[in-house]
């Protein structure tokens, strides 16, 4: 049974708590800037609300500079806005998700593998879709796009779809990259608002020796599709009123959807039902100052303002730097073409730039030595030293404390032994769905090391000050995410423990982990034999990592990445590493791999083995080396050092790279002793079998998986 209790209060003053949540649903430009405009002024950020953004993506592409990104012109980083790095600024929850459904009546967003979010207002600028023809791809969603455009091998014909302004943009771009675009209208003219426009855009393609095909037929087969858009059928479906050409939500001039005071909608999902426009960045962008203002106005029960959008926009189109002079652009205004030329291209540049430099964050310098913010994870355990004083002060004859991973606890009627772990820490992310099964992950990892099957779990859950219905929701999505770990286990959340954190505390979760396995498999820390093998089933560094992200150093590809490595489940290497002749292991955790191999060493007394590790084989996480060589350490790093002395003794480094003294080796020493969340397992097995052990980690999707060290004979 789950049972709540409010602790004491220190009598220090707390910040007020939530009563409210506001979602923003898709990070489109108008809810960039939202966000940027609270990053920027936080008293304008509506008080005593929780602001969630749902986005499927950490990042957000500007989308005016798309074409310039396929042609080579600009790099994905510099049109990418990092949405995680963005909430953080902005005093916001990132959650990546895939977005569902609506449901009106229950006030939830329905969201895919999770639970739904429930809230109290709700912005939607969830982008538009491109009604793509059978066969072809469509351009929109961007991501799955440039994904497949960035694959192709230039010199092949690629039939475009569409005569619009993306159409034609890009067919430039994929003609300056050496492809052979040609251009597929279903009627006789292009699309780009005017007659002028048009005849501009014809030149522009004849110049770059790109085919138009006219009146092609709708089931003529195409490579690409820009063929205009439809926003998600799920608003449709969820009752909102809706666009029937295009299902893009209707609002009114406060860009409240008609007849839903309580929900806003702008961007490419929204149509203003007394002036629309068309889908366009240029109207998102223009909406987001109205939209901070009546979201925080509607929250604070105050009246919502009218926004007057302007009847045209300025449209700015490159032609992917095909001249020898460098790129140009062509300028459409109403009736009016002007161009190409290179000043055009110029001002476009400049507006995207300005655009773009909006979102970014001050290159950040790595703190001082003792001065790192305080880490989350597991790297906000407790240092080894008081640690292990704490424990020989209660015991001072008992000797070394247990090193094991889990403890038995009792044998079965089976003759099975029933072991038991237990771990925790405070929220490595802000999403709890997504800290919770992170921190199951973590703690069942315990047992997996010990050769263990999970059979059950309890929960300790410290849910932050706020609303009731609001931790309501924090709890259900923090169990879902643990049953979600254990689910695909068979193993069972038995219940547990709540708590209401007070004076600003976040949301903890700590488990207790149960499971069970046969003592011929049942696998100590230790000892290591010699002329064993020492297999580490992924790379490290996400310590440094989440150091790193905290002080916006971290690309937004570095942590999607991190994240999904430990995202991923280390149950399946409990029977490949029994198979193939395991017999000691531990799993990489706060203390870091040195300091963990070190436990294993220490419990190997009997041989008195030393280990060569062999640093250059060891696996690193993508940036993980990189903040490393510019100083960022996480807060747990330092104390992690004294590990280092075994350096000195048991464990010598096999062939540092570049010699002691580079960058390089500095870094991979510093990742010896970097704490690790979901850390990997570090088993050791004869050395014959460890080429084929490795063969099968990688096979069973653990690409990452080396052999690091050997014990010495």
């Amino acid at each position: 049974m789950l049972r709540r209790v409010q602790g004491p209060s220190r009598g220090h003053p707390s910040p007020l708590p939530p009563r409210q949540r506001l979602i923003l649903a898709g990070g489109g430009h108008s809810h960039a800037l939202v966000l940027q405009m609270w990053r920027m002024r936080p008293a304008l950020r509506p008080a005593a609300t929780e602001v969630v953004l749902v986005n499927r993506a950490s990042t957000a592409l500007y989308s005016g500079m798309v074409p310039a990104l396929v042609a080579g012109l600009c790099r994905r980083e510099a049109c990418a806005i990092d949405l995680r790095r963005l909430c953080a600024l902005a005093g916001a929850t990132f959650v990546q998700a895939e977005i569902r459904g609506l449901d009106l009546r229950a006030r939830e967003l329905a969201l895919a593998g999770r639970p739904p979010l429930r809230f109290d207002r709700l912005s939607l600028d969830v982008g538009a879709q491109t009604a793509a023809p059978s066969g072809a791809l469509p351009v929109k969603p961007l991501e799955p796009f440039l994904a497949w455009s960035a694959a192709l091998a230039p010199g092949r014909v690629l039939r475009l779809r569409g005569g619009g302004a993306a159409a034609v943009e890009l067919a430039l771009a994929f003609r300056a990259r050496g492809f052979a675009p040609r251009l597929l209208l279903r009627g006789r003219e292009l699309h780009l608002g005017s007659a002028a426009a048009n005849r501009a855009g014809e030149r522009l393609l004849a110049e770059a020796g790109i085919a138009v095909e006219r009146e092609v037929a709708d089931g003529v087969l195409a490579d690409l599709a820009c063929t205009g858009s439809r926003a998600p059928q799920w608003l449709a479906a969820a009752g909102l009123p809706v666009d029937p050409a295009s299902g893009r939500v209707l609002t009114e001039a406060t860009l409240a959807v008609c007849g839903h005071p309580d929900l806003f909608a702008s961007g490419d999902c929204g149509l203003m039902a007394t002036a629309p426009r068309p889908a366009s960045g240029v109207w998102a962008v223009r909406a987001a100052p109205e939209l901070a203002t009546n979201l925080r106005r509607s929250l604070r029960g105050e009246a919502l303002r009218r926004w007057r959008p302007q009847s045209r926009a300025l449209q700015l189109l490159g032609d992917g730097g095909l001249d020898p002079g460098g790129p140009r652009a062509l300028a459409c205004w109403g009736a009016l073409a002007l161009g190409p030329s290179r000043w055009l291209w110029r001002w476009k540049a400049h507006i995207d730039r300005r655009f773009m430099e909006c979102f970014a964050v001050p290159a950040t310098q790595p703190p001082p030595t003792g001065s790192a913010l305080a880490c989350r994870g597991c790297a906000a355990k407790l240092a080894a030293r008081p640690l292990e004083g704490a424990l020989r002060r209660l015991d001072p004859l008992g000797g070394s404390p247990p090193r094991d991973d889990a403890v038995v606890v009792a044998a079965a009627a089976d003759g099975a032994l029933l072991l038991q772990s237990v771990d925790g820490f405070p929220a490595l992310v802000e999403d709890p769905w997504l800290n919770a099964r992170l921190t199951t992950l973590h703690a069942c990892s315990d047992l997996w090391a010990c050769g263990a099957a999970v059979e059950s779990v309890q929960a300790l859950v410290t849910v932050p000050a706020a609303a009731p219905h609001l931790q309501e929701d924090v709890l259900v999505q923090t169990l879902a995410g643990v049953r979600s770990v254990l689910e695909p286990l068979g193993a069972h959340l038995l219940g547990g423990h709540t708590l209401e954190g007070r004076d600003g505390a976040g949301l903890t979760l700590a488990l207790t982990v149960n499971g069970r396995v046969r003592p011929e498999r049942h696998w100590p820390k230790g000892p290591l034999r010699p002329g064993d093998a020492l297999l580490l089933s992924r790379p490290l560094g996400s310590g440094v990592l989440f150091a790193a992200a905290m002080a916006g150093a971290a690309e937004p590809g570095w942590l999607d990445a991190a994240l999904e490595l430990l995202l991923q489940s280390q149950a399946p290497l409990v029977e490949l590493l029994s198979h193939h002749g395991c017999h000691a292991c531990t799993d990489i955790t706060g203390f870091g791999l040195l300091g963990h191999l070190g436990e294993m060493v220490a419990a190997s007394p009997a041989w008195k083995v030393r280990v060569a590790l062999d640093v250059a084989a060891l696996p690193a996480m993508a940036g993980a080396l990189e903040v490393l060589e510019c100083g960022f350490a996480s807060s747990l790093a330092p104390s992690n050092a004294e590990a280092l002395a075994l350096l000195a003794g048991p464990i010598q480094l096999a062939s540092p790279p570049g010699g002691d003294a580079s960058p390089m080796a500095a870094a991979r020493q510093a990742l010896l002793i970097d704490p690790q969340t979901c850390g990997p397992l570090l088993a050791a097995l004869p050395a014959a079998r460890a080429p084929a052990a490795l063969a099968a980690m990688q096979a069973a999707g653990f690409e990452g998986a080396a052999i690091i060290g050997r014990v010495l004979v």
